[in-house]
């Protein structure tokens, strides 16, 4: 999701929930998005699970970015949409459980996303796994060329 303030672009990131990432800040937050189901449409696959990361329904029309390989060799199909959020609107994530402490055998919820916001480019560029760095600057040329 996009948007423009005062003509400057801004790009909302999500920043991944659980203990591994909580004092983490540069180069883990994402762009919202999961595994497609059996035979799902990629596109519909992204509108699902960013509206299921984050509360928020994609509007159309969504802009196709294509796809990056991050470092474990996920590969990330995007799309971009215009829409707007605001800080005090609370985000809806799923959860995932895992024990922890580790060896602890205590089994614990954490919400898959715990933040979410809008960033400038710039502050985007610096936040985001650095894998998915080309699909900010896919958006960026598409807008521009607009």
């Amino acid at each position: 999701m996009y948007r423009l303030s005062d003509g400057q672009l801004e790009v909302f990131l999500v920043h991944p929930g659980g203990p591994y990432y909580r004092s983490k800040d540069l180069g883990v937050w994402s762009i919202p998005k999961g595994e497609p189901g059996a035979d799902e449409d990629l596109e519909q696959t992204a509108r699902r699970e960013f509206f299921e990361e984050t509360g928020i329904a994609p509007q159309d029309p969504l802009m196709p970015l294509g796809s990056i390989r991050q470092a474990g060799g996920k590969v990330v199909h995007a799309w971009a949409f215009q829409g707007d959020w605001q800080p005090d609107q609370k985000l809806t994530s799923n959860h995932f459980e895992m024990e922890w402490p580790p060896r602890s055998g205590k089994r614990v919820r954490f919400p898959e996303i715990d933040q979410g916001g809008f960033f400038p480019l710039g502050s985007a560029r610096q936040r985001i796994l650095p894998a998915q760095e080309p699909l900010l600057d896919r958006l960026q040329a598409q807008l521009a060329g607009a």
